[in-house]
This record gives C-alpha cells, structure tokens and sequence, in this order.
C-alpha cells in the first residue's frame, strides 16, 4: 500500500497530450488555450474619451477664457470633429476618439451649453484630463495570454478584441465512465429493498462535465465474463476508463483480475488513505488510462478531485496554480494511520482567513453530506490530533462563497 504522495506522483507520470484542435469562439468558454495572443494594435487604439462633455484646448482655457462655441457634436464611433480656432469646443461622447486639434475633455456636469455656447462652470482643470490615452494600456504586439491558461469570459473579451473569431485549444481526452454491481439499477428504476439507484456515475460525469468532458456512461453486471468482454472493446474506444466499483477485496471484485488478463499493467492498488484506500490505476499497452475508484461515493467523489483533476489539469498543461490551505475553526481527531480526507465547511474571516468547520457525515457512503461542504481537507497520516488554528491544505469540490 502505497502513500497519498506516491500515488499521485504515479498519476501524474502517466499524464498524456491528446494534441489541439481550433474551435470557434463561442465553443471556446472553459477550454485550455493551446496557443498565445498578441496585441493586434494599441490598447487603446486611439485617445479614447472617458467622459460625455467638451473637448477644449487646454491652452486657450489658461488663458481665463471660459466660453467656447460648440462646433459640433461626435458620438462613439464617428469621425473627429477638428476645431479650426481655440474659442471652440466639441461635444464629446464616452468612447469617441479624441480630435487632434484639442487635449482635454470637460465633463458636463462642469458646464452649461445654451444657444451653441459652452460655459465652463469650475477652474479646477487639468489638461489631459478625462482622456484614456493610445496604447497606454498595451502596444501592438504585445503578449496578452499565454497558452496554458483556462478560456474564461474575460479571456474571450481579450480575444474577440483583437479579432480572435477561433481559437486553438488543447483536445480533451475521450472518456467512458462505468458503474458495475447487481445492486444498482437505473436512475428511473424503482430498487428492491436490497439495491440502489446508481448515482457514482453520473455524479462522476457531473464533475467531467465542469471541466468541459461530455462522457459516455455504461453499467456492467457482476459477470466476469461479461466484464472482460465489454472492458476489451472499451480499451479501444476511449482514452480514459473510470470505474467506480469492483476493486475492493469482495468475492465479485472481478476488476484487479480482468485487467491483468487484458494487460492492463497495474502501478498500484491501495492508498494509506481515507476515504478511497481500495483505489486502483493502470495503464494498457495501448496508453490507456485507468482509474478505478472504489464504489462508496465519497470515496469516487473524493478520488476524482484529488486525483483525476490534477491529472487532467497536467495533460492539458493548465498552469499550475498554488495549493489552497484553511485553517481549521475547532480541534478534530482522526485515529488510524492514514491520511484522512475530511469534509469541511468553509467560510472567511474578517481578516481574510479561510476557516474550515469538520462535517465529516456518517462514513463514505454518506454522499448526501456533501451537499452542505465545500471541501476535502487533506490531514496527514501518523498524526491523530489536528488542532483549531492549524493550516492544511484543501481540495474543493464547490465555490466557496466568502
């Protein structure tokens, strides 16, 4: 059995580049970038008006002079007005560009504008002032994004604003995701008092589907010859297997014997961990991937984020971001020599903490407490006391609201 850090640097040593592929800019939300972006041209690209008023000459405004003659008035997106003498002004919208033959824009709550003459109503003005100046914000060629990054709105602003109508993003891994077990039936089947509906699986695909993988699904029934049979063809179809279920050491725990008959090499069974201990990982001689979780759903559940997640976010070269640590609000004890993946509640303090309240449920079959956490915290093995004020790491599994 091996250590929480060993298994996940196994994991991670398996992860795989499934290439790229240009999707259009609407498909593109939630995606990994797989190329970088550059300024097309300044930003802004022209002097850029920041407030509705006038447009003026600042120097003839040094000189006392507090009325001028409105020459006319330019929307957004309307060609400069230039002023011909300094006593002029041009009405000026939020927006537009700036006309060359003046340097500072007066807001309208300054001013009185009446039968086409302004009258500028304070002397607190400075030149320059309300004008978003060309390029201050980048020049033209100008790296934006580096590829790597995770498409989110803002990232699809930057890229629509310099004529991105696709994008290039890495391509998701195919992945089939299986449930097996005579005691689980469909989701719209009525169960005997002795079975469950199955829920791991779609919970699964729930979590894949957050990170852009549409999944196929299938049940299995306790038949090792029917197991062995359907895992053969799936081998080929899809580039990642994850099952939940048939790993433990039960009489019908057909997986670890199936897979070895098919050559799927196994790089280990067992994690000093809880929940999740029975999981098992393996690759195929065709670089397939396995992940079998066991079957209790907080196990899959914990399993898929501490493991998968980070696998996923390696082969799609996301950019790694630091580990996410809470403090725990009260004293909490765990006995056994493993590490223990406790399920907290978390909110922040006033100042600026992030405190974690121990809602462990009733074991890891109780899925229905992860409706009220957020979170796994991850405490170490060998430790039984965990003490209020002391930082460990977490995995969410929701957004936290502060």
């Amino acid at each position: 059995m091996i250590t929480v850090a060993e298994a996940e640097q196994i994991v991670l040593a398996e992860k795989r580049d499934y290439g790229t592929e240009t999707v259009t800019l609407e498909q593109s939300n939630g995606r990994v970038l797989a190329e970088a972006i550059f300024a097309d041209r300044d930003f802004p690209p022209y002097d850029r008006i920041t407030m509705d008023g006038i447009a003026i000459a600042y120097k003839i405004f040094e000189q006392r002079l507090r009325k001028f003659r409105v020459k006319g008035t330019q929307a957004a997106g309307d060609k400069p007005i230039e002023i011909t003498t300094t006593e002029e002004c041009v009405e000026v919208m939020t927006g537009a560009s700036l006309p060359v033959s003046v340097d500072t824009v007066i807001r309208y709550e300054d001013v009185t504008i009446e039968n086409g003459l302004a009258t500028v109503n304070i002397d607190n003005i400075r030149q320059g002032q309300n004008i978003h100046r060309k390029g201050s914000d980048k020049t033209e060629g100008t790296l934006l994004v580096k590829e790597g990054k995770m498409i989110t709105p803002a990232l699809i602003n930057t890229a629509a604003s310099v004529g991105k109508s696709e994008l290039l993003v890495k391509k998701l891994p195919k992945v089939i995701v299986i449930s097996n077990g005579d005691e689980l039936v469909a989701v719209d089947e009525m169960p005997a008092p002795y079975q469950v509906r199955r829920s791991n699986s779609h919970a699964i695909a729930a979590i894949l589907q957050q990170h852009g993988i549409v999944a196929d699904m299938v049940h299995l029934p306790d038949d090792e010859a029917v197991i062995k049979n359907k895992l053969e063809n799936l081998l080929q179809q899809y580039d990642i297997i994850i099952l939940s279920g048939g790993v433990s050491m039960g009489k019908y725990d057909y997986l670890p014997k199936v897979f070895d008959e098919l050559h799927v090499e196994k790089k280990f069974h067992k994690v000093k961990q809880r929940p999740g201990k029975p999981f098992w990982f393996g690759t195929s001689d065709n670089g397939k991937i396995v992940f079998a979780f066991p079957g209790n759903p907080v196990s899959a559940f914990m399993c898929m984020h501490r493991y998968f997640i980070p696998w996923l976010h390696a082969s799609l070269s996301i950019e790694t971001k630091p580990p996410v640590y809470a403090v725990l609000k009260e004293d909490y004890t765990f006995s056994p020599e493993l590490q223990y993946f406790l399920q907290v509640k978390i909110h922040s303090e006033a100042d600026g903490r992030l405190m974690a309240v121990p809602a462990e449920g009733n074991g890891s079959g109780d899925f229905i407490n992860l409706l009220d956490t957020e979170a796994f915290m991850e405490l170490p093995e060998k430790q039984t006391n965990f003490k209020q004020g002391e930082a460990y790491r977490i995995w969410p599994y929701k957004q936290i609201v502060l």
